[in-house]
C-alpha cells in the first residue's frame, strides 16, 4: 500500500492544518518562492506558496466572488480593474463576467505562478485566459502602481495580496495605500485581503487606521473561506470620492444589478453581500 501524503500549513502560532495529498502536479522553487500545486482528498486542487495556502478549487469563490462583484455591483459602472497579485486568475475570472468591464489588467511579481495556474487551475480560470480584455504583468505591482500611466486608471484596484512576509511586504503600509489611491480614478474602490480577525486582530486594526488616513470612506466586511483557518475572512475596502459600500441604497443597487446582468456565482447573491457588512461584536472591537 502506498504511503500516503500530508502538506501541513503553519500560518498562525500555535495552530495548523493538515490535508491528505493524492497527487502533486507542481513543485517548483522561484526567485520568488516555492510554488506546490497538489490534489487534496477534502479541499479539490491546493496552490501554496512558501507552504502558505493560496487557493482552494473548493472555496476559492467564496473570496473571489466577495472582493469582486460586491463592489462592482455597487458602483455600476466599473470599466477598468486592477489586480494586485491574483496569479491563479480565479479573480480576473469574476470581474470579466461584468460586460462593462473594457480592461482587467492583472499585476504578479511572479511569472510562473500565472503560467502553472493556468496549466492546472483550469476549472476557475479557463475563460479569463480567453478573454482579450485582460492583460497579463509579470512586474512588480508596488512599481506598476506608482507609473505614470497608472495615475487615476482604474474604477477597481484589487489587492490580492499574500499575508505580509516575502516579497508581499512591499503590499502593505502606507505607501501602497497612497500609491492606490493616485491610481483609482475618482469615485472608484480599492478592495484588500486583510487576514483572518480571529488570528490576525493586530494586522486588521492597523490595516485600517492607514486606509482612513488616505481614503475619505473605508470599512470592512466578511466572509467565510473554511481553508483560510479561523473563521471569517476580513476584507476592508476603500473609496476615492465615491459613496461608502454596504449602505441601504447600494445593497438596493446592487441586487438590481445582479438581476439584471444574470451573473452565474458560486458563492455570491444579493442577501449574502447584506450580510457581510453585519460584524460580531469582537470584530466591531477592532475597528480603529
Amino acid at each position: 500500500m502506498a504511503k500516503r501524503t500530508h502538506v501541513k500549513e503553519r500560518l498562525h502560532k500555535g495552530y495548523a492544518q493538515t490535508m491528505e495529498v493524492t497527487r502533486v502536479l507542481a513543485d517548483e522553487k522561484t526567485r520568488y518562492q516555492r510554488i506546490r500545486i497538489f490534489d487534496t482528498v477534502a479541499n479539490g486542487r491546493v496552490m501554496t506558496l512558501d507552504d502558505i495556502v493560496q487557493i482552494t478549487s473548493r472555496d476559492e469563490s467564496a473570496y473571489a466572488d466577495m472582493l469582486t462583484h460586491l463592489p462592482m455591483l455597487e458602483h455600476g459602472k466599473v470599466e477598468r480593474v486592477m489586480i494586485v497579485g491574483g496569479g491563479d486568475l480565479s479573480i480576473a475570472e469574476e470581474a470579466l463576467k461584468h460586460a462593462s468591464v473594457k480592461e482587467v489588467v492583472l499585476v504578479d511579481i511572479d511569472g510562473r505562478v500565472i503560467e502553472l495556474c493556468k496549466q492546472h487551475l483550469g476549472s476557475i480560470n479557463a475563460k479569463a485566459c480567453k478573454d482579450k480584455r485582460l492583460t497579463l504583468e509579470v512586474a512588480d505591482a508596488f512599481e506598476y502602481l506608482g507609473r505614470k500611466t497608472s495615475r487615476n486608471h482604474f474604477d477597481l484596484i484589487i489587492a490580492d495580496r499574500p499575508d505580509p512576509v516575502g516579497p508581499g511586504k512591499a503590499l502593505f503600509g502606507e505607501t501602497f495605500y497612497d500609491r492606490i489611491k493616485g491610481a483609482l480614478r475618482q469615485g472608484g474602490y480599492a478592495t484588500f485581503q486583510t487576514g483572518v480577525p480571529f488570528y490576525q486582530s493586530e494586522e486588521i486594526t492597523e490595516a485600517l487606521q492607514e486606509l482612513a488616513r488616505f481614503f475619505p470612506r473605508s470599512g470592512l466586511y466578511l466572509s467565510v473561506v473554511p481553508t483560510y483557518i479561523g473563521g471569517f475572512m476580513a476584507l476592508s475596502w476603500a473609496s476615492k470620492g465615491g459613496k461608502a459600500l454596504g449602505t441601504p441604497a447600494g445593497l438596493k443597487k446592487a441586487k438590481a444589478a445582479y438581476k439584471r446582468l444574470k451573473l452565474k456565482t458560486d458563492y455570491y447573491n444579493p442577501e449574502i453581500h447584506a450580510a457581510a457588512f453585519a460584524l460580531p461584536n469582537w470584530i466591531k472591537a477592532l475597528l480603529p
